[in-house]
């Protein structure tokens, strides 16, 4: 089970750790210019995140139906998941392009976006929401092979696109002085390019399958509707987490410039931090799936435990990470002594977050392999209210504390609310 999981892992765990460095790069580039403009874009990094994250159901959804179809070796199925999930992303990207201004004024109004910041994140929320079709068809590629149980693929993807983005971005800031434009067109070029890349993996790896995928048996309606019921908690669940974490932006950027820098450095190190841990959760959906659609019940009980085995490693890797490379992760980001000084007042919370938070990670993967949208959904309702409780509950007499108390809570409350169901219903969560 160990070697079956780092098989999956570790690729999963190198390409989910270079994910952030995509607004890493972004961040460091603007760092050095001036602190306005690694404000705007933290902000408008984060209003794509919000608008990206809500449709992170056609990556979990596609990797927890592909990994079933795949435990019962139901070919048909296989290709079907992928051609619907494809058919969705892109049609949900292009609406997305559409009704691109209503988005950017409810995403400005959200973040509190001050009106120095407003130009440079107009500019740059403009030229990314034009890589939406190719960023959804992404999640869902990725997921569909993650549910064949092939994480080298993801892995050269995401390489490949992040390298290119880095390129991109650094020549088209540091060599033609583009700015906020040069990042954003960086993303922009990057992500096609990455779609472009991922579909000639697929015809090289899987035509048969590709011969299953008939536009008339995508659009089934029972199975369509099937899929959309699944998606929906998913969709809702995640929506309430890309809250969060808008919330806690908009407040930093309510408390002043240099709580803003500090937040948005703060948190590249908890992207750093979950995406390394997701590598576990990966693992876990594409074998809980298997094994599930298999019927293996002990496979999938040492799948999960497992799971939690390594999910605690490396989240107790990040802490001491965090820990002893303090000074030299600050300086990375920025050589401001007042946005440094800011950034250590709250260092303490980053280094206790990867301990207390990576069971929530894992038990996501879990639920999305047992395709538990439902389960996934209600533990987030209350892990929502309890994040909500904590910083209004704190605020008065702990500042801008309050926000890290407060998402210390939220994935603490994730982790415990997603036992509690796991250990009532087991496998027949819903």
């Amino acid at each position: 089970m160990n070697k079956e999981i780092l098989r999956l892992a570790i690729p999963n765990i190198i390409s989910n750790v270079s994910v952030p460095m995509l607004s890493t790069v972004d961040t460091i580039l603007m760092g050095h210019l001036s602190g306005l403009h690694l404000g705007a874009v933290g902000i408008g990094s984060m209003i794509f995140n919000f608008l990206y994250w809500n449709f992170g159901f056609l990556r979990m959804g596609t990797t927890g139906l592909t990994a079933q179809s795949f435990g019962r070796k139901d070919e048909k199925e296989m290709g079907v998941v992928l051609g619907r999930a494809l058919l969705t992303a892109v049609s949900i990207g292009l609406i997305l392009i559409l009704i691109q201004q209503p988005f950017w004024e409810i995403g400005s109004v959200l973040m509190n976006v001050s009106p120095d910041h407003m130009n440079l994140v107009e500019q740059y929320f403009s030229i990314r929401i034009l890589a939406a079709p190719a960023t959804l068809a992404l999640y869902s590629l990725m997921g569909w092979y993650f549910g064949m149980q092939n994480a080298l693929y993801p892995l050269w993807i995401t390489i490949f696109l992040n390298l290119v983005n880095i390129i991109l971005s650094a020549l088209l800031v540091l060599h033609f002085g583009m700015e906020v434009k040069g990042v954003a067109f960086g993303t922009l070029i990057a992500q096609y390019l990455g779609v472009i890349f991922a579909i000639v993996l697929l015809f090289h790896k899987y035509p048969a399958l590709l011969k299953q995928i008939v536009f008339k048996a995508i659009l089934v309606k029972s199975e369509f509707f099937a899929f959309f019921k699944l998606n929906k908690d998913i969709f809702i669940r995640t929506l309430c987490l890309s809250f969060v974490f808008a919330f806690f932006y908009s407040q930093s950027s309510k408390s002043g410039e240099l709580v803003l820098a500090s937040s948005v450095i703060l948190l590249q190190f908890l992207n750093w931090m979950s995406y390394g841990i997701d590598g576990f959760a990966f693992a876990a959906e594409s074998l809980t799936g298997k094994y599930f659609g298999s019927g293996n019940d002990r496979m999938l009980d040492k799948t999960i435990w497992h799971s939690f085995y390594w999910g605690g490693a490396m989240g107790l890797l990040f802490t001491f990470i965090f820990w002893l490379g303090k000074d030299q992760l600050i300086g990375a980001f920025t050589q401001d002594e007042l946005v440094k000084a800011a950034t250590s007042r709250d260092y303490l919370w980053i280094i206790i977050l990867p301990l207390i938070g990576f069971g929530s990670y894992i038990w996501d993967g879990i639920f999305v392999g047992l395709t538990a949208g439902k389960s996934m959904r209600n533990s987030m309702f209350l892990s929502f209210a309890v994040y909500f409780l904590l910083y209004f509950g704190f605020r008065e007499m702990a500042g801008t504390q309050a926000l890290w108390i407060a998402l210390l809570g939220f994935l603490a409350a994730r982790a415990f609310f997603q036992s509690a169901l796991y250990f009532r219903y087991g496998k027949n969560l819903r």
